[in-house]
This record gives structure tokens, sequence and C-alpha cells, in this order.
């Protein structure tokens, strides 16, 4: 099967999403896991296809040339199955050049991955995932330092597979080095990041909150102990240490 034609049958199963009336309402309301419709549902008139199953299809058969023109779609959901697409390659090959490969491709695509569910449902599980198995925190050290949002977004959810693995100076050193960013989504972005420490280990967050807390922007401290004890988190909203 040529290139063009199988995008244009991975295109078809998704055909619905392509209407543009219909399409600008599904980056809101398709579910990937969460959020207010699922696979089957009715909305606006178009059955929400089973996305997954779609890229579980596919995504053995599509070579990376194929992948890049889908992920080059101004359709978002086109965009999510790509990546969803280059998810499973990646966690199927044990070949450590074709993870190197698949990482490389991602990181030449990143102004592609511009939205949250984009970024949220690839970057963990390829780029944080490499760069912790590589011992590599470089890669995501230079996207945290871009000028595009996406790309520090990115920097932190990578980071979240070093917190799985209870390494936490990674986490701390990102989150200081956006601690002054202009924008209210990049303090959500690291609050969250900084309660998953916590969650993980409650004194790495503590030590930290300690020592930077009255630097912090007030959304991300919110989201960073909100999953702390009671006690502790009024002390911390009243800067009462």
């Amino acid at each position: 099967m040529s290139a063009s034609l199988m995008v244009s049958e991975i295109k078809l199963a998704l055909q619905d999403l392509s209407i543009p009336e219909k399409a600008e309402f599904f980056p809101k309301f398709f579910k990937t896991g969460k959020g207010e419709y699922g696979e089957g549902d009715l909305f606006i008139g178009v059955k929400v296809p089973d996305q997954r199953s779609v890229a579980m299809e596919f995504y053995n058969k599509i070579s990376m040339n194929e992948l890049s023109e889908l992920l080059s779609s101004p359709i978002h959901e086109h965009r999510l199955t790509a990546l969803v697409m280059l998810v499973y390659k990646f966690e199927k090959t044990k070949d450590n050049i074709q993870k190197k490969e698949i990482a490389d491709f991602y990181l030449r695509h990143t102004k592609y991955i511009n939205n949250w569910d984009l970024v949220d449902t690839s970057c963990y599980k390829i780029l944080g995932r490499h760069c912790f198995e590589n011992q590599d925190s470089k890669i995501l050290e230079k996207l945290s330092d871009s000028e595009s949002m996406w790309e520090k977004r990115m920097a932190i959810v990578g980071t979240m597979y070093h917190i799985k693995k209870g390494q936490f100076e990674l986490t701390k050193s990102l989150a200081l080095k956006n601690l002054y960013h202009p924008h209210d989504l990049m303090h959500k972005a690291n609050g969250w990041l900084l309660r998953e420490m916590g969650k993980k280990d409650e004194n790495e967050l503590l030590d930290f909150l300690n020592s930077h807390y009255k630097e912090m922007p007030r959304t991300c401290l919110r989201y960073a102990i909100e999953k702390l004890d009671e006690r502790l988190r009024q002390n911390y909203l009243k800067g009462k240490i």
C-alpha cells in the first residue's frame, strides 16, 4: 500500500472528524480515557470512533514518513491518532536503535504537538521513558528552555517518568527554571509536577516548599499542595511555615 493510500485509509476511518463544522468540537469532547463523551457515543450527529482501535490496527503497517504526513494534518484527531500509533511503535519495539529513531522523530515534529491533549498523550511514554532509560536529561532541559510553551510542557510531562522512578532532582530544577513564567498555564503545570513528586515522597515536596514557597506563583502553590494533609495545606496557603 502506498504512503498516500495508507494515510487516506486512516483518514477515512476518521472521516467524520474532517467536516469543519463538526471537527472543531471534537478536541473538546473526544474521549481518550477521560472526558464527557466516549467511543460509540453520538455527538452532534457523529459517532465518536474507537480511536485506539484505529491506531492499533495501523501502527505496525504505517511507516514513519506516512506518520509524518498524518501528524501534519490540520485536523486535531488525525494528529492525536498519529501520536497514539507512535506510542504503540515505541512500546512494542525491543530495538534500542528504533526507539531512538522514534524519539528523534518526535523531537523533529514538536511544532505539530501544540495542544495539552497531544503532549500528555505521547510525551511521557516516549520522551520521558527514552530520557530516563538512556540517562539523558539534556533533551528535557533543552525543551524546558524553549520559547514554545508546549515544548516546556513536554519537558514537564517527560519528567513525570523520572518521578515514577523516584528521582526528583530534574523535577525540582525544571520547576525552578519556569517558576517565573508569565503564563498561568505553566504555573499549573509546574504545580502538577511538584504535586506528583509529593505523592511519591511528601518530604521531598515539603523540602522544596520550605525553600521556595515565597517565590511560587499562587496557582503553582495551590496545585503543588493539593494532596497534602489539610493542616499542612492551610499552613502553606497562609504562609505559616
